[in-house]
């Protein structure tokens, strides 16, 4: 959930940070800080609030230290306060550390570390890494011959992280070890940039782009030590490891806004493009029934679908809304009955074990800790049964090198490329094609589609960027308008039914995220069945109804949240006279069919909730409470 940035060279490292840290703000953004180390002293400066509140306080503050730590905070533990910012010190002020995670043995360690005089000032659970830090460097257990050799300084860290249990990555530096950045990562994502006689570290690669495309991501159980001469990588048993770094392809100009007032909008503008791509790296784009080749390649082990009788699909937030769609899609394409669950609720109540069962993980970052456990939970419970009980699991993310990309074999890429906006948009989008394909390509090996069904399928996505350009161009000042007209409206309700039930949840997540209004998605079927209650004048409904199986029963539902004088907003087709009749406002998309809705429904939904936080004048790129990547239980 919290941004890590560090820094060692012949740099002064205090602006490095800061601007790794903006590019992290995303992670976090409850208080923030760095520490330095010049003169074999740390000097450290924390604030409260957004990251421009420190660098106001380091403004024309002129410091040349060369080796450093940062961090952007979203609070687990203690309030977002000052006194709870990272970086955290032991009682001499020689050790700094900051963290991302969770260290879930804090309180016997802290009482542990207090009896022996060890003074705490923060409410947090980092602050006993630089303490117990300090104490293995007075009191050290049996060293690792490679890290004690090594240095000092990173065997006690080595201790230290061998008696924390939790999720954590951490960067620690230390007042008499100027020329050492220590590192460690135990379930949270940690990655080294390599440049020429510099290294940086940080929780995601935006921050290592503008510096670096030469990136190593940490393991579990890893750490290193940064020196301006290198990196050493060693296991938390003090082993030393060899790997080299890879190279990223990305452009740093992804993450600057390029002229839109927000990421968040400028993402929204980017998703014809994100389904040109996943097309591209998914379909054949030749293809045409009968040829005798797959349509759909995704590169994955055909051994996922050899007998295959059930789908079980683990995901959290806008994830699971994209795992609705995924469900829809692999049970009336591919015939394969599909259950979609929150991972972190199937952690601790999973379902029984069925047989042939492909399990999907999807996760925008790779990274979301409930996602991973679920995961890795269900890798265990299943390794040494039968032959048709054994794990089958794929990932669904945007970052194949991350921790989900460790953990299983097969992944989809879904190609959206760097999202900053916390509220998913992209991504969202990219999921789901990434569902279309996933029941295209089972459903042409199980023939449970006609080959001219697949072709008339295919054909209808590729007409979808050109289809969303025509929204975006059409709709977005329109919308920006009727913004306006909810200024002071505190209540939404969202409907839609079958395949477009789940966009009715994501345009409510969309709207409650960024605009702090209370927002809910319902079955359009199921209003009169209690949330109707909730109806007046003062409550907007936004109905999706898309020409198909249910088209006139949602525009039966909407008539009925009408006659209790709500105001009713219609995501429709472009010219359809009937709902024209039925709604008080109308968000137009092109014709297209019921099945490939859900990519275009979802655009006036954005920029819908995008216009109406801006309107209010709230920060949509770093709404309150809210992180990026939920790293954390």
């Amino acid at each position: 959930m919290c941004g890590i940035v560090g820094y060692i060279g012949m740099q002064p490292a205090s602006e490095i940070l800061l601007a790794g840290l903006e590019k992290l703000e995303y992670r976090g953004y409850d208080s923030a800080g760095i520490a330095t180390v010049n003169d074999h002293q740390v000097h450290c400066v924390r604030a409260k609030g957004k990251l421009h509140n420190l660098r106001r306080k380091l403004d024309g503050e002129e410091n040349p230290a060369q080796v450093g730590i940062g961090h952007t905070r979203w609070a687990t533990h203690g309030k977002p306060e000052e006194y709870n910012a990272h970086p955290h010190m032991d009682v001499s002020g020689r050790i700094a550390v900051v963290q991302n995670g969770i260290i879930e043995n804090y309180r016997e360690l802290r009482a542990d570390l207090q009896a022996k005089g060890h003074l705490f000032k923060s409410d947090t659970d980092t602050e006993v890494i630089p303490h117990l830090i300090a104490e293995c460097l007075k009191v050290p257990e049996p060293a690792a011959p490679a890290t004690v050799t090594s240095s000092p300084f990173l065997e006690a860290v080595r201790q230290a992280v061998n008696r924390l249990q939790g999720a954590f990555a951490i960067a620690v530096i230390h007042a008499d070890y100027p020329d050492e950045l220590i590192v460690a990562r135990q379930q949270a994502p940690l990655s080294i940039g390599f440049g020429q006689g510099e290294f940086f570290c940080a929780s995601d690669t935006p921050a290592l782009i503008p510096h670096t495309r030469a990136v190593l991501t940490l393991d579990n159980g890893e750490m290193g030590k940064l020196t301006p001469l290198g990196v050493e990588l060693y296991n938390f048993e003090g082993d030393r490891l060899k790997r080299s770094p890879r190279t990223l392809t990305w452009n740093p100009i992804v993450v600057e806004k390029q002229g839109f007032k927000h990421f968040m909008l400028k993402e929204i503008y980017e998703q014809p493009g994100v389904v040109r791509v996943c097309l591209e790296a998914y379909t054949n784009s030749t293809w045409e029934a009968g040829q005798g080749t797959p349509p759909v390649d995704l590169d994955l082990d055909l051994s996922l679908y050899q007998d295959l009788e059930h789908i079980q699909i683990l995901a959290c937030g806008t994830s699971w809304h994209a795992a609705l769609v995924g469900k829809y899609l692999l049970e009336q394409l591919a015939g394969i009955p599909t259950m979609v669950q929150y991972a972190s609720e199937f952690r601790y109540a999973p379902a029984p074990l069925m047989a042939n069962t492909l399990v999907v993980g999807v996760t925008q970052s790779g990274e979301t800790a409930d996602t991973l456990a679920a995961l890795a939970m269900e890798q265990d419970r299943r390794a040494d049964l039968e032959p048709q009980f054994r794990p089958r699991l794929l990932g669904i993310t945007n970052r194949p090198e991350s921790s989900l990309g460790n953990l299983v074999d097969n992944i989809i890429d879904t190609h959206a490329g760097i999202e900053i906006g916390v509220a998913a948009t992209k991504t969202f989008v990219a999921q789901v094609m990434a569902f279309y394909a996933l029941a295209l390509d089972l459903s042409y090996r199980r023939q449970t589609l006609p080959e001219a069904r697949i072709e008339e399928i295919l054909s209808g996505l590729r007409q979808l960027p050109g289809q969303i350009e025509l929204v975006l161009e059409s709709q977005e000042r329109y919308i920006e308008e009727l913004a306006h007209e909810f200024g002071e409206t505190q209540d939404f309700i969202f409907l839609g039914r079958g395949i477009n039930f789940p966009i009715a949840l994501e345009g409510a997540l969309k709207l409650k995220e960024i605009s702090y209004i209370h927002a809910e998605g319902y079955p359009a079927g199921e209003m009169k069945h209690g949330p109707i209650a909730l109806l007046d004048a003062k409550v907007p409904v936004v109905a999706i109804a898309m020409p198909g199986s249910v088209y006139d029963k949602v525009l039966s539902n909407a008539q009925e949240a009408k006659a209790r004088d709500a105001r009713l907003i219609g995501v429709t087709p472009m010219d359809e006279k009937e709902a024209e009749e039925t709604f008080d406002d109308l968000l137009p998309v092109p014709v297209v069919e019921e099945l490939l809705s859900p990519i275009l429904a979802v655009i006036p939904l954005q920029l819908l909730a995008y216009h109406i936080a801006a309107r209010r004048g709230l920060d949509v790129d770093q709404p309150r409470n809210l992180a990026k990547s939920v790293t954390v239980e």
